[in-house]
């Protein structure tokens, strides 16, 4: 499995030709406590960059985009009665939707490991 970042603190986790979505752990220090997520519909077609789910903190609502195109399978079931779970563990169990890519290709501008902790570090 590969595991990429944007800079708009997504990761994605990436499996043959289906992938996991979430936020990253610096996206949910910056929100603070989550409270509420709402997750896609199964069957939702989305594109590289659409607002794919939402996530409300204390602090502020904010949408969290499609790192890739793509169909969603499901969404995280668990975080409906939790949301929490988002800040206890963001790139774990905290996970917000599962998909298929449609294009693959589009994992080539996404950032690896390394280069997220850069960037984030410059932050």
């Amino acid at each position: 499995m590969s595991r990429y970042f944007t800079e708009d603190h997504e990761w994605i986790e990436v499996d043959g030709d289906t992938a996991t979505v979430g936020i990253t752990d610096y996206a949910q220090g910056q929100l603070g406590d989550i409270v509420f997520v709402e997750v896609p519909e199964e069957g939702k077609q989305v594109g590289k960059g659409d607002d794919a789910a939402v996530v409300e903190s204390v602090k502020a609502a904010s949408d969290v985009y499609a790192p890739v195109s793509g169909t969603v399978i499901e969404g995280n079931p668990a975080l409906e009665d939790n949301p929490a779970l988002v800040n206890e563990d963001p790139e774990g169990e905290g996970w917000f939707f599962r998909m298929s890519l449609s294009d693959v290709s589009e994992l080539d501008g996404l950032m690896d490991e390394a280069k997220y902790a850069d960037f984030v570090s410059k932050l």
